[in-house]
């Protein structure tokens, strides 16, 4: 779409969005602004300002679209669970980071979440994410195999913890060959399922 008449008004807040994602991951945040981003949605330049109040709240916007697509990779269904089913995860859940830093680096980053201007949508959408990962790991202590004892909170905080610090070695370049990690993952997925049964994995 080149022209401002062939936009719905819903359909100019999502061209919006996938424009600026794409700006971030071709240019970094310096290279967006809301005139840049109006040029290349073909769309004046005050357009965008009837969606997102500035940069900040347009940056929270697409933090919050990250945030929806990430739950997604957080689906674990406790009746497909195993060793396998948790190395899986923890593939999909570095491959969403790395494919994705455009949103995964302002979802977790503190850019926004130190900033007294945070929206509240962002931080619903982030906390809603983090209550869902809870609330399945929540659900499968009814299963046999999962330890009675286990501490779901802590299980979550620990496991999310330590995916976010892989991904961020990747994103980061301290490790620069995602194939690297495999090993890496492997034993992820070993020490999470020990956790979650108490037996050898």
């Amino acid at each position: 779409m080149n022209s401002r008449n062939s936009y719905h008004h819903g359909d100019l807040r999502r061209a919006l969005l996938d424009e600026a994602a794409l700006l971030l991951r071709e240019e970094g945040e310096q290279g967006l602004s809301m005139r840049r981003l109006a040029a290349r949605a073909g769309v004046s330049r005050t357009a965008p300002y009837h969606h997102f109040k500035d940069k900040q709240d347009l940056l929270c916007a697409i933090a919050e679209e990250g945030f929806r697509r990430f739950v997604g990779v957080l689906t674990l269904d406790g009746r497909e669970l195993s060793r396998d089913r948790l190395a899986r995860f923890i593939r999909d859940y570095l491959q969403f980071a790395i494919e994705n830093t455009e949103y995964y680096d302002l979802m977790f980053g503190s850019h926004l979440w130190k900033s007294s201007h945070i929206t509240g949508t962002l931080q619903k959408e982030a906390h809603g994410a983090f209550r869902f990962y809870l609330d399945q790991a929540r659900g499968w202590l009814g299963q046999d195999f999962v330890n009675p004892d286990l501490d779901p909170l802590r299980y979550a905080q620990v496991t999310w913890s330590t995916l976010h610090g892989l991904s961020r070695l990747l994103i980061d370049g301290i490790y620069l060959e995602s194939g690297a990690m495999d090993p890496v993952c492997e034993q992820a997925a070993s020490m999470f399922w020990r956790e979650l049964t108490a037996q050898p994995a």
